[in-house]
């Protein structure tokens, strides 16, 4: 599996971190960490690079000490002389939305890192450093896969990134990976130990298909993976061992064993097509295809669309990660003119982004607020902002919407400037 695909646009929205740094035996060693907006509390932490993070007791400071954490253990393992730890006075600032499925704390982690290197005098290659920052922030408890971190780091302004990488597996897709790998051939510790993705068992799956006279990879899926959800109790009877420990006790994957009553594995990996690639990483190289085609504008329009329409029916049907407000939300993007819509972030809320043509972008906000507030969605009143991007289609803009919602923040990207020129 050589991997998955995305297509991230980065926005001028961002997070800024200054820090001072105080000499060396001045005063208490500790890392105070203040912000501009007074919502959020001043936060205390040692100067110690080795504290644990108390993921019981949440704290939006928490999210510096990742980058902290991840630059001292980073540094170390690259020989340089970290010195001793001091005492550090922390300011933030930023623009990028909370609780939106913007990736702001992936932007906090990957300023606090960056601002970290800056104040002792560090460099990292930016692809170490979007590295470094994926790993550190799992210090919190996220699974992060890395592609926020890799946008946030070598981003271009004008173009938008295709980043062709492994992520890391959900809590369904591990457990999927290990049970096939147990159904084909593998000692139960074995397949826990070295199985983390489905690339972890291609080669089994691909031996397999081959006994069968077939060249499908998927044949071994459809074969040992049962189509009815499996029960915890299921999975810990073909391991041999309990759920948390298969999955290493990790403090995420534990807060998902809590709450799924049953796990899909089958459906999982049934969408894959050969050569174990998803429809959806199908689709981001559809769309870059599409944007650097020479299409006309209106056919090129209707594909980016299709596509966008398509990849919100997986999210919200196979994979299951929408909401009501979220398919509201689409739904009305597409009945006032979107050639397109879809979730976008991590999903369960959050974000959605609709393609639309300029010349109806202000009726389409327009009609877009009052059918939100009328849908119960919003409360209060949009705010609009407008990016600038290189782009090929004169006839489209971005607009970004904000509002706040009771449970959850919506931003809608209206994409109206889409740039063709996709950097590798």
């Amino acid at each position: 599996m050589k991997g998955t695909q995305y297509c991230q646009w980065q926005f001028r929205q961002d997070t800024i971190v200054a820090i001072r740094k105080h000499d060396d035996g001045d005063g208490e060693k500790v890392l105070r960490i203040a912000n501009v907006c007074d919502k959020y509390t001043m936060c205390t932490y040692p100067a110690d690079p080795n504290q644990e993070i108390d993921l019981k007791n949440h704290k939006w400071g928490h999210y510096f000490i990742c980058g902290y954490k991840g630059y001292y253990e980073y540094a170390k393992s690259k020989g340089v002389d970290v010195g001793t730890p001091v005492g550090l006075d922390i300011l933030v600032d930023g623009t990028v939305p909370t609780g939106s499925g913007l990736s702001s704390s992936a932007a906090f982690v990957c300023s606090s890192t960056i601002a970290i290197m800056a104040a002792f005098n560090v460099k990292f290659p930016k692809k170490e450093i979007a590295q470094l920052t994926c790993e550190c922030e799992r210090h919190i408890g996220t699974q992060s896969g890395g592609m926020d971190q890799a946008i946030s780091v070598m981003a271009k302004s004008g173009f938008a990134e295709l980043i062709d990488f492994n992520p890391v597996s959900v809590v369904e897709c591990h457990l999927a990976a290990i049970v096939l790998g147990i159904k084909l051939g593998m000692k139960p510790q074995e397949a826990i130990s070295k199985v983390k993705t489905l690339s972890d068992v291609e080669g089994l799956c691909v031996s397999f298909a081959a006994s069968r006279g077939s060249s499908d990879p998927v044949l071994a899926v459809k074969e040992f993976l049962k189509e009815e959800p499996y029960t915890a109790e299921d999975i810990e009877n073909i391991t041999q061992k309990d759920l948390p420990s298969v999955l290493g006790y990790n403090p995420s994957s534990l807060n998902v064993l809590k709450a799924a009553k049953d796990f899909k594995l089958h459906q999982i990996f049934s969408s894959l097509e050969p050569p174990m690639c998803t429809p959806e990483a199908k689709r981001v190289h559809a769309f870059k295809d599409t944007v650097s085609s020479n299409s006309n504008e209106e056919e090129m329009l209707k594909k980016l669309g299709d596509l966008m329409n398509e990849s919100h029916y997986s999210c919200s049907v196979l994979y299951e990660c929408s909401c009501p407000e979220l398919e509201e939300l689409v739904k009305i993007c597409r009945e006032n003119g979107a050639l397109g819509a879809r979730l976008t972030g991590a999903g369960w809320g959050g974000c959605a982004v609709a393609l639309v043509k300029e010349n109806i972008v202000p009726q389409f906000i327009l009609n877009l607020r009052k059918a939100s507030i009328s849908q119960g969605l919003t409360k209060g009143s949009l705010t609009i902002m407008i990016l600038a991007f290189m782009c090929l289609l004169p006839s489209l803009q971005v607009v970004l919407l904000f509002s706040s919602f009771d449970i959850l923040s919506i931003l809608f990207i209206m994409f109206a400037k889409i740039t063709a020129d996709f950097d590798q």
